[in-house]
């Protein structure tokens, strides 16, 4: 994902790319990493390259702890942030939402950036108040290290919200008695709805909710089948962040939605 963001950023007229941060790849010029032009910027090892560069904002897709460093190095620094890492606990994005509340800088945290994506989660927040039981698949690539997404926890919380809001019964309860295989039934996600997580290699990211009712079943997917869908989400947190003071959860509000 780092490479495709120097990429696409490199690329367009409106940005200008300074800086490049992954200590496994520091020294390396960043033309011979993206394949495109990097500007003769060296990749280094360190955030504060970031401060030395004179940065604007730092975009951010590696693991929850580095991530939540990112997010607390960005706001003592007055560098706002975009991150698309998965797996923060809400205890870190409660404590990382504090120090941009008192910060001049901002942050845009999502757990998805294929606009895609964010209108498949729309969409089933629409459909829950009227359907019986939903479940959710997500697949994804085999190095992925986080189980379930966050891509599919997020739906199940706004599908439990959804419903809730709307005056509905919670969902129902799962009748299945016996677990041959444990773990057959997937996750229990928020509201209780069952995650299924899948992991293969020659998959990118993609995700199906499933939701039954009465005779029916809706199923929503949305696949993403090259990191460079994610880029017009990531370009347009980029773009916006330094608009929307504190922090954001989600592109929604950036798609005015």
């Amino acid at each position: 994902m780092g490479r495709e963001v120097c990429r696409a950023v490199s690329e367009d007229p409106a940005l200008e790319l300074v800086a490049a941060v992954d200590p496994r790849l520091a020294g390396i010029d960043l033309r011979q990493v993206t394949g495109s032009d990097g500007a003769g910027i060296q990749v280094s090892g360190d955030l504060e390259a970031l401060e030395r560069a004179g940065a604007d904002v730092a975009v951010d897709f590696t693991v929850a702890d580095v991530a939540v460093q990112t997010m607390r190095w960005c706001a003592a620094h007055g560098v706002h942030s975009v991150v698309g890492t998965t797996g923060i606990a809400d205890v870190d994005v409660a404590a990382v939402e504090a120090l941009f509340d008192s910060s001049p800088a901002n942050c845009v945290l999502a757990a998805n950036f294929a606009i895609g994506a964010v209108l498949m989660m729309r969409f089933a927040e629409l459909a829950a108040p009227f359907m019986d039981g939903v479940e959710i698949v997500e697949l994804h690539h085999d190095g992925k290290l986080d189980a379930p997404s966050g891509t599919a926890l997020a739906t199940a919380d706004r599908l439990d919200r959804a419903r809730r809001a709307a005056g509905g019964d919670s969902w129902p309860a799962d009748k299945t008695a016996s677990d041959v295989v444990a773990g057959a039934r997937g996750g229990e996600g928020p509201g209780g709805i069952r995650v299924h997580s899948l992991r293969l290699p020659g998959l990118v990211a993609h995700q199906e909710v499933i939701f039954g009712a009465l005779g029916q079943s809706l199923t929503l997917r949305h696949d993403a089948y090259d990191r460079s869908s994610f880029m017009p989400g990531v370009l347009l947190a980029v773009k916006s962040v330094g608009d929307r003071p504190g922090l954001t959860l989600g592109l929604d509000a950036l798609l005015s939605f």
